[in-house]
């Protein structure tokens, strides 16, 4: 198996949804920044030593089960993910600071299931040539309001034999970990491997990554984009 290749299949899939106009923006962080937010049962996942924080625009599309129709409306919208990289008993995965969305009802749903912690957010994706433009203001009742707005031009597509383990790391994760009610919980997810594209942010200014707590990034960012994969979601289990 490659190591751009999901290593396991999904049984019992509880959703489908499509992850499209996706550019991935990341900075090194000390690993002891990251750990410090962790819960109990997760460590802080490097690579050559350094932590990495992410700040991950995209549309959402078609949510829905995985033997049926997507849901209308509210299974189609904006979302920003602030993220980082860890280790559970059942391996790598995600973890999420905070995913900002444009639609009230699927926040409370995410939060409710996944224990997630989505965000309200107005928000917006525009593509203009080989650039795509991204905004976020993130609603009340969140006092300061954090907002980000990036330009991301999107060049060619990378051979996946010329990825680097860097790209590899930050990109080729196949769970997501979040804490529900005071418990770790797993979710699995299975995608074809991502169709990644080299990319360079143009225009840039972020409030996220700092509301998220990590510190304001000030260094260009390692970028990447994709088109974007199908993805199937698994149910979450305690981890």
């Amino acid at each position: 198996m490659q190591p751009w290749e999901c290593p396991h299949e999904i049984e019992r899939p509880v959703m489908r949804q499509r992850w499209e106009q996706l550019s991935y923006l990341h900075w090194p962080v000390a690993p002891d920044v990251v750990q410090a937010m962790l819960p109990p049962g997760l460590e802080v996942d490097t690579h050559d030593g350094s932590a990495w924080v992410g700040l991950v625009p995209f549309q959402m599309r078609s949510i829905g089960p995985v033997w049926g129709p997507a849901v209308p409306y509210f299974g189609t919208f904006a979302e920003t993910n602030v993220r980082t990289y860890v280790r559970g008993r059942q391996g790598p995965g995600v973890w999420f600071n905070s995913l900002d969305i444009n639609r009230a009802l699927p926040v409370l749903v995410a939060q409710t299931v996944y224990g997630l912690p989505y965000r309200w957010a107005a928000m917006s994706i525009r593509a203009d040539g080989d650039c795509i433009t991204y905004a976020a203001l993130r609603r009340r009742p969140h006092r300061l309001r954090p907002h980000s707005a990036m330009t991301v031009r999107v060049g060619e597509p990378i051979p996946n034999d010329e990825l680097t383990s860097l790209d590899l790391f930050l990109t080729a994760r196949w769970r997501l970990y979040a804490e529900s009610r005071g418990t770790v919980v797993v979710a699995p997810v299975a995608h074809a491997p991502w169709p990644l594209r080299r990319a360079q942010a143009v225009a840039f200014a972020d409030g996220l990554v700092a509301a998220g707590g990590y510190p304001q990034p000030d260094d260009e960012p390692h970028v990447l984009y994709s088109p974007g994969v199908t993805v199937l979601a698994g149910r979450p289990v305690r981890a």
